[in-house]
């Protein structure tokens, strides 16, 4: 914006020591939440700042800390001093400014759990925390449209969600503030961020230094430009997919029509995967007149790539207008102008026939299949976190019933998955339950009915025998036609390995 300076962002070169003081001073997201209470603390997360001020009225190290970064008030220059024993080098590097007597914060560094148990900070711009009912606040000096948000519920939904395995290189699109591109870091050896805000990747920067991973390769530009022809082994994004009239906010909204933006993110991904690589990622997609959405969003798969999207949410346009419209604070402004944002925002959900707008994830795996297997399903059920071991574990499993048709299926042996139990259910006191159920509490947390075969045949796989003996023996159990039984029953099992309720026992596994 013409007019305002952007105020000089910190320098990466004192993150060492200033991570070292942070950790003594234990302003990590344990040390928080035990300074802070449970209460205090979960507010925090949703950008109410009371509980932890009537919290941190001692004079501790962390409750400094905590005033200083996670609550940005002035605290006196001795105390931020007594707090942090490098306060001059970081006075110095821009992260902290005399303030006469006091000392404020330039940014915001919120203590984030990192992978196995790890301390890391995640750097923003100061009243940018993700949830707060007054919706996105402002920095001092900086156009409004260029800030970079901190850890929110998306950033910490994708980082669970994505698979996570040893790579040769990542490639966190839209990076942000770095949340990704830090998790990326822990199992690939090389990382690139991108992200069209310049802002955007010095704060990515800065929070890899203060946590102590290597800085990643830093590239500016939009969608895949940046990379060009590049190929990696897991792509992950937390894209500006908001569907909105025009573009305000560089976080949230893509500067694409509709859902422009996460299509063509998800089109043009296989170009950019080696073979077997994965692209994982957060999107909102239109629910538009006259065509189904898995039938929709199932033609933005690229040839060659196996594909489960997720629908955990459906809003409708004028819930969606106004959730983004709050996110901006426009809620709190001039009524008359949110009255023609919200008019703007319902115009364009008119003219495209949008009645409704879908969140969820999307994850495509580079398989090169000639037959591949794309899955579109609505689930605003609870699942297990972090999902990123049950993505790779169902893919796996699409792998072997492609392998496998139904006489292979019967040879095959399987185990019951973890933490499966049966439910019978029926009236009070009757002899027989209605019908049985198996309930996993993993992963997608699934339940499906099963008949007495399927409960029977579930019951005792435990990798020994084939399917197929095993269902000879239920056959004979209850007086059926095994031949006919052998003939109905690999659908079934399709079924279970397919949910997960059953896992394959691999071919070179000796029973």
């Amino acid at each position: 914006m013409a007019g305002v300076k952007t105020p000089h962002l910190p320098s990466p070169d004192s993150a060492p020591a200033l991570r070292d003081d942070l950790r003594a001073a234990a302003f990590t997201a344990d040390g928080c939440l035990d300074l802070l209470g449970a209460v205090a603390y979960a507010a925090l997360s949703r950008a109410e700042t009371v509980p932890a001020l009537r919290a941190t009225r001692g004079d501790s190290p962390l409750d400094t800390l905590v005033r200083l970064f996670l609550l940005q008030c002035a605290v006196p220059y001795a105390r931020a001093r007594a707090a942090l024993p490098g306060l001059d080098g970081y006075l110095a590097d821009g992260w902290l400014l005399r303030d006469g007597d006091d000392v404020r914060a330039t940014v915001d560094v919120r203590p984030y759990a990192g992978d196995g148990g790890a301390d890391w900070w995640i750097v923003s711009d100061l009243g940018c925390a993700v949830g707060g009912a007054g919706g996105i606040g402002s920095a001092p000096g900086v156009d409004r449209a260029d800030l970079v948000l901190g850890v929110g519920g998306a950033s910490t939904t994708l980082a669970g969600l994505t698979v996570r395995e040893p790579v040769g290189s990542a490639l966190d699109l839209g990076t942000g503030s770095g949340i990704q591109a830090l998790h990326a870091a822990q199992h690939a050896t090389r990382v690139t961020a991108t992200d069209v805000n310049p802002r955007a990747l010095h704060f990515a920067r800065l929070t890899l230094a203060l946590s102590g991973a290597h800085e990643p390769d830093l590239r500016g530009g939009s969608l895949f430009a940046p990379v060009g022809d590049e190929r990696y082994d897991l792509i992950v994004s937390n894209p500006p997919f908001v569907i909105s009239p025009g573009s305000r906010f560089t976080y949230r909204d893509g500067g694409m029509g509709g859902d422009d933006l996460c299509r063509t993110l998800v089109e043009q991904a296989a170009e950019h995967l080696n073979d077997g690589g994965w692209c994982q990622l957060l999107a909102n997609w239109q629910h538009t007149e006259g065509q189904d959405w898995r039938e929709r969003l199932s033609g933005w798969v690229p040839r060659g790539c196996d594909a489960w999207i997720v629908q955990r949410e459906v809003q409708d346009v004028a819930q969606y207008a106004e959730l983004w419209l709050r996110d901006g604070g426009d809620h709190r402004g001039d009524p008359a102008a949110y009255a023609a944002r919200y008019d703007a925002w319902l115009d364009d959900f008119e003219r495209a026939k949008v009645s409704g707008v879908g969140f969820g994830w999307i994850s495509l795996r580079k398989s090169g299949s000639d037959t591949p297997v794309i899955t579109a399903e609505e689930w605003p059920h609870p699942v297990e976190q972090p999902l990123g071991p049950h993505i790779a574990a169902w893919f796996a499993r699409q792998d072997f019933l492609r392998r496998h048709d139904d006489a292979d299926l019967l040879e095959a042996r399987f185990t019951l998955s973890d933490e499966v139990v049966q439910e019978q259910v029926g009236l009070p006191g009757a002899e027989d339950p209605e019908h049985v159920v198996l309930r996993s509490a993993r992963g997608m947390r699934r339940a499906t009915k099963v008949d007495t075969v399927g409960a029977g045949f579930a019951g005792v796989c435990d990798g020994t025998l084939p399917a197929g003996r095993i269902v000879d023996a239920i056959a004979q159990l209850l007086g059926e036609d095994a031949v006919v039984l052998r003939d109905r029953t690999p659908g079934s099992i399709r079924m279970l390995v397919e949910q997960g309720f059953l896992d394959p026992v691999p071919d070179d596994v000796t029973p």
